[in-house]
């Protein structure tokens, strides 16, 4: 069975809004390498309109190459199926992009019994119903060493019906600060 993994940036307050901060190089290699080792990624509307078509573009401009977030865009765009849960989002950026209405559940279970590489999600909606459900199988938390004081929050709204007790895999420091915590269920 595939590895659905969970992989985030966030602050020391637990802001995880993209549009507040900038990650850094290591950060951009770190994710770069998690995104190689995934061939399906998984978000909510919100999460999926900042990542598309944002980084295709980058990944198509010639003039990023040499750039941190060229290397990034590459690897992004290189990830061969994205499905995204949404009521609203009308119709899809690109063909390797399938939008699914109902059956959170369903669908994750059947991507995951597929045969390929791990599954990789982002932003804060679809996993934290991910998380509930117990669908996750990693946890990646990359905390950035800065305060914020406002945004979205980390697992905001999740509904638990018991505790997620997690078990620290592996911890990385970069040189910035930011410390990578990798956690399996």
């Amino acid at each position: 069975m595939r590895n659905l993994i969970y992989a985030i940036n966030t602050t020391l307050d637990g802001c995880c809004d993209h549009t507040k901060f900038y990650p850094d190089e290591d950060t951009f290699e770190y994710f770069m390498h998690l995104t190689r080792a995934a061939d399906t990624f998984l978000y909510g509307r919100k999460t999926y309109q900042l990542m598309v078509p944002y980084w295709p573009d980058v990944a198509n401009d010639p003039s990023e190459q040499g750039n941190p977030d060229y290397e990034f865009a590459q690897a992004f765009n290189a990830v061969k199926k994205m499905v995204v849960f949404s009521q609203s989002l009308n119709s899809p950026e690109g063909e390797k992009t399938k939008i699914v209405r109902t059956g959170l559940q369903h669908e994750v279970l059947k991507l995951k019994h597929e045969q390929g590489k791990n599954i990789l999600t982002g932003g804060v909606t679809i996993p934290s119903q991910l998380a509930a459900l117990g669908l996750i199988d990693e946890y990646h938390i990359v905390v950035h060493p800065i305060i914020i004081g406002e945004g979205r929050r980390l697992f905001d709204g999740i509904n638990l019906q018991e505790k997620l007790q997690l078990k620290l895999v592996e911890s990385t420091v970069f040189k910035s600060g930011t410390v990578v915590l990798r956690y399996s269920k």
